[in-house]
């Protein structure tokens, strides 16, 4: 990711999503929640709009820093790759899907790796973390809404 890119992405998508989030919850109950807490609470409650979108988008990008390092990128290690393997056949595989679901994304959005029924998988959600019920890793793609890998999808011609 080049530095104007990533200047942008910080400088306008995330931060606006923050501050737009913090002043629609000031003085509500959701003022002083975890921002976990305010996806939860505004979206079971059927109110997606504005507070879970800014909330979710917010959690999604921070998600997408933590997730990067210098050097990072390229093939897992360890007990994911072996998921991996385990359920998709191969790593490439794997990457050749998850760049489907990323690549079909219409508009901006965003591709996850997640773990759900003990078993990695492909499939599309509007919110990629899974359920208590859930112990598997699927490559999910979700449009721009409600983990082991992210990848933000924009549909915007400055990236």
């Amino acid at each position: 990711m080049s530095r104007d890119t990533l200047e942008y992405r910080w400088g306008k998508h995330h931060r606006t999503y923050v501050e737009n989030l913090n002043n629609q919850i000031a003085g509500t109950e959701l003022d002083g929640m975890s921002l976990e807490d305010v996806i939860l609470v505004s979206y079971n409650r059927g109110d997606i709009l504005p507070p879970f979108n800014n909330a979710a988008q917010a959690w999604n990008h921070g998600f997408f820093w933590e997730s990067m390092k210098p050097g990072g990128g390229g093939k897992p290690s360890g007990d994911l790759l072996e998921l991996i393997e385990r359920d998709f056949g191969s790593f490439e595989t794997f990457l050749s899907e998850f760049k489907s679901a990323a690549s079909t994304q219409f508009g901006s959005g965003w591709a996850w790796l997640c773990y759900k029924a003990n078993r990695l998988d492909v499939e599309n959600a509007v919110n990629p973390l899974p359920s208590d019920e859930d112990k598997k890793l699927v490559v999910v793609k979700s449009p721009n809404a409600v983990n082991t890998f992210s990848l933000g999808l924009l549909s915007a011609p400055y990236y």
